[in-house]
């Protein structure tokens, strides 16, 4: 809802047309005590949204473009992507000023990410990943009703949310590499709508150059929730663009990474996905498929 009214505030200035929001539950809330990779992925968040968008019942839908498959639902079209906020991942401590080399051996760390599991077991191989769902202020609050060292989230959540002051660490990608278009938010409409080109006033370029170099990765290696799947997509300082990758085993043992340089960022995202893909990142995705129920 933070995320829906800053979008809503950014188009009544932007157009000068008066916004309504249409708040929805979806699936993924609904089920908020279940693991993401238990229920079948990204979709959850999502299917219920883009319904409306199709009945009309809304015109503009705003997700966090991480919840996104990488195929839309025919008849809709991702119109903007906002300003970028911090891609990193957020380590809040029970401690204050805690880092991920400061915790103790074997502390408890929460998280509801494949992702961050892989990672953080691949650089602690000591820790105990807890399972974690819920809100944001849901997720801290565990750290004391379930017992925890720590838990990560998503640096935009926090800053989005005035909870930044529990950050103890934000975790560059060189430590853990975000999800692909983690921090990015995309603003969906229908494809044949009038808005899918007006909306161009909101849209900042860094932005959905990420988006698309991060999104043409994950079509490439078919990631999904049950998938530990990074990518990162940075300027380099010319007229190209950086892309960099991982595709892990679920206990952090196996990682396979690339990096590729290229002027367009749908060419960056797809080369950096088969480089993952040909450096083991195939069998470890054939292995997960083979072990999900």
């Amino acid at each position: 809802m933070v995320q829906a009214r800053r979008v809503a505030a950014a188009i009544a200035e932007a157009l000068g047309v008066e916004t309504e929001l249409v708040p929805l539950q979806t699936t993924g809330d609904r089920l908020a005590t279940a693991r993401l990779s238990e229920l079948g992925g990204k979709g959850l968040f999502v299917k219920e949204i883009e319904e409306a968008l199709l009945d009309r019942r809304a015109d503009v839908a705003v997700h966090s473009a991480k919840d996104l498959p990488a195929e839309l639902a025919p008849g809709l079209a991702l119109a903007a992507f906002p300003e970028r906020a911090d891609f990193r991942d957020a380590l809040v401590t029970r401690e204050p000023g805690g880092s991920l080399d400061g915790l103790p051996r074997a502390a408890r760390v929460g998280t509801g990410s494949v992702r961050r599991t892989a990672q953080l077991l691949a650089a602690r191989p000591d820790l105990e990943v807890v399972p974690l769902r819920g809100n944001v202020p849901t997720r801290i609050a565990k750290l004391e009703s379930e017992d925890l060292d720590a838990v990560v989230l998503a640096c935009a959540g926090l800053d989005r949310l005035g909870l930044a002051h529990h950050i103890a660490q934000r975790m560059g990608p060189e430590l853990l590499l975000p999800a692909p278009t983690q921090g990015i938010l995309a603003v969906e409409t229908r494809a044949d709508d009038p808005l899918n080109g007006q909306l161009a006033a909101i849209d900042d370029a860094a932005a959905r150059c990420a988006a698309i170099a991060e999104r043409a990765f994950l079509a490439v290696v078919e990631g999904d929730c049950k998938s530990p799947v990074a990518a990162l997509c940075e300027a380099d300082g010319t007229d190209g663009v950086s892309v960099r990758g991982l595709v892990a085993s679920l206990d952090g043992t196996q990682v396979a990474r690339g990096t590729v340089r290229r002027e367009d960022p749908a060419d960056a995202g797809e080369a950096a996905g088969h480089i993952v893909l040909e450096s083991g990142g195939a069998e470890i995705l054939r292995a997960l498929r083979e072990a999900s129920p």
